[in-house]
């Protein structure tokens, strides 16, 4: 059974910093890409970076790029997410999600964590 479970969000003030965390368990973790994604009060999901298996490959959001900084310890079956100079729109619950075999995108389907709420205010 898939498990996703995020950890280290909470209140920051803008400029401030916080890193995600999110440990997986009963797949292979090193086999699959993975997300994170994030979706802010009365708003969608929206994609934030993509790591491929071995951390060699990246994407950021647009919105995030510069400030953000996606990786993962494959032996620790463990993903991350930097956040550096974070702001008010950065507000949101993160999640993580395990792509599907062989593919970097995407999809609504996906299987994610339970959330970790980021709030960045003064």
């Amino acid at each position: 059974q898939v498990q996703l479970v995020e950890s280290g969000g909470g209140l920051v003030q803008p400029g401030g910093s916080l890193r995600l965390s999110c440990a997986a368990s009963g797949f292979l973790f090193n086999r699959y890409a993975l997300s994170w994604v994030r979706q802010a009060p009365g708003k969608g999901l929206e994609w934030v970076s993509t790591i491929n298996t071995v951390g060699a490959s990246t994407m950021y959001a647009d919105s995030v790029k510069g400030r953000f900084t996606i990786s993962r310890d494959n032996t620790e079956n463990t993903l991350y997410l930097q956040m550096n100079s974070l702001k008010p729109e950065d507000t949101a619950v993160y999640y993580c999600a395990k792509l599907k075999f062989g593919t970097m995108q995407y999809h609504l389907d996906a299987v994610r964590g339970q959330g970790t709420q980021v709030t960045v205010s003064s």
